[in-house]
């Protein structure tokens, strides 16, 4: 993974191995700006001392995960007719939080709603006469756009960034062709059951919904099918492989895993039983459509914003991206997703590591616990630090002896006694005194790891 490299008043110069950052900081030319991601600043050397080259930032933007990447161009312009070629220098998986942050504002409503409601059942309601900006978006859901944005400013400050490369979903191109198109012909379209059968394998972990055989073709499935009257909506869908698919027939889901022999061994062949598997997906079919939704509503305040940074913003769609990747036999993530957007030719150099970062907040304002009766069962601790720590502060412990002996680095959870939580990349541990803790980097709001380039 490349480092950032800063120059001596602070602009970002071209990303370099790991091996020259080490050699520049050995020899004094280098002091380190930043642990996590890496960053180093040049004692000697400015941004006019140093040749840059074009830099692109891929984003594919998601529900819960946006994948970012960082990727130098081949200068090709003096000939169109050269291939496009990307060369891939890091590559980030940002998780968002925004089921949580809808989990608070329920929960700070509730708290509300029983202030309000405690000495003043006959008052009116009054939500009716609050107005909203156009373009408003949900806490939860501007909170997708506004990380995301907060990671393109801090990735264009670190690194000379050229060009921006979204993902963003197709022009409706029926419509733009026909405009009197309507009911059952505006379905039946050159993209149908396109949408539908990425939603689905995207649902169901691109696998076998019954067996959870995944290296193979997998046909679109009626659980309830046709012939007993099952509708073709997205909730009586599913995955299934060729076997499975013509296995199960017109059978009732129930009935496929109580009787078919040759499901049964295939799961068991995969440690797992009719029962559970049944149940599994039963549960998975009510899953709502709330992921594609988010995505469907951010993903204009998005654009918007890239266009806002000044930067060219090219836009590519999801058919362009999954063509991208098959053809290069390029693995599904959300951070390599964001390498293959757009239109290019050949992509060097994407098996290097994925720095996860992980939304965290930066604390909150209620100072009370609660049970699950919603009655205060506890009290927090008023003051941030504790020993000139706070929780987020990513620290490393040196514990000489006992049963914690050894070196632990990660992010910080204080208590006011001084015995703090670190949770490292293997675990938490608990209960390590502040004296054996150093700090290394205070938080801002975010959790780091990485993930090894052999689990992609």
């Amino acid at each position: 993974m490349a480092v950032f490299v800063l120059g001596k008043n602070k602009q970002p110069l071209m990303p370099c191995s790991e091996k020259r950052a080490r050699l520049l900081l050995e020899r004094g030319r280098a002091v380190v700006v930043n642990l996590t991601p890496f960053m180093i600043r040049l004692r000697d050397r400015c941004q006019r001392d140093c040749t840059l080259q074009p830099t692109l930032l891929g984003i594919d933007p998601g529900s819960k995960e946006t994948g970012l990447t960082l990727m130098r161009l081949e200068d090709n312009a003096t000939d169109e007719q050269a291939p496009a070629i990307r060369h891939v220098l890091c590559l980030f998986q940002l998780v968002h939080r925004g089921f949580q942050i809808r989990q608070a504002l329920e929960q700070r409503a509730g708290f509300r709603r029983r202030r309000r409601s405690k000495n003043l059942r006959h008052r009116k309601p009054r939500f009716d006469n609050r107005t909203r900006k156009k373009g408003w978006l949900p806490p939860s859901l501007q909170h997708r756009v506004d990380t995301t944005m907060a990671w393109v400013g801090k990735l264009c400050r670190w690194a000379p960034v050229t060009h921006l490369s979204m993902e963003l979903v197709r022009f409706d191109l029926q419509k733009m062709e026909n405009p009197e198109i309507s009911g059952i012909e505006y379905q039946q379209g050159t993209l149908l059951g396109y949408e539908v059968r990425e939603y689905l394998l995207e649902k169901w972990g691109r696998k076998c919904a019954y067996c959870g055989t995944g290296d193979t073709p997998l046909e679109i499935e009626h659980v309830v099918a046709k012939s007993r009257n099952g509708s073709s909506r997205v909730a009586n869908l599913t995955i299934a492989c060729h076997d499975c698919n013509q296995a199960k027939d017109s059978q009732w889901l129930a009935d496929f895993f109580a009787t078919n022999k040759g499901l049964k061994k295939r799961l068991k062949a995969n440690g797992l039983s009719a029962e559970v598997r049944l149940e599994r997906v039963q549960r998975q079919l009510k899953l709502p459509l709330r992921d594609a939704t988010a995505v469907n509503a951010t993903r204009w305040a998005l654009f918007g914003a890239m266009k806002s940074t000044g930067l060219p913003v090219a836009v590519g769609s999801g058919g362009r991206t999954k063509y991208n990747r098959q053809r290069l036999g390029i693995p599904k993530t959300h951070a390599l997703d964001a390498a293959c957007v757009g239109k290019f030719d050949t992509l060097k150099g994407w098996r290097v590591p994925t720095q996860v970062i992980k939304a965290m907040g930066r604390g909150r304002y209620q100072r009370t616990r609660l049970d699950k009766f919603g009655f205060p069962r506890g009290y927090l601790m008023r003051q941030k630090q504790v020993k000139g720590f706070q929780t987020g502060d990513r620290v490393r412990a040196i514990v000489p002896a006992g049963k914690k002996a050894g070196t632990h680095t990660g992010r910080v959870a204080i208590r006011k006694t001084g015995s703090f939580n670190i949770q490292t990349e293997q675990g938490a541990v608990q209960g390590i005194s502040w004296p054996y803790c150093t700090l290394l980097q205070r938080g801002d709001g975010y959790g780091y790891h990485q993930i090894p380039t052999t689990q992609h």
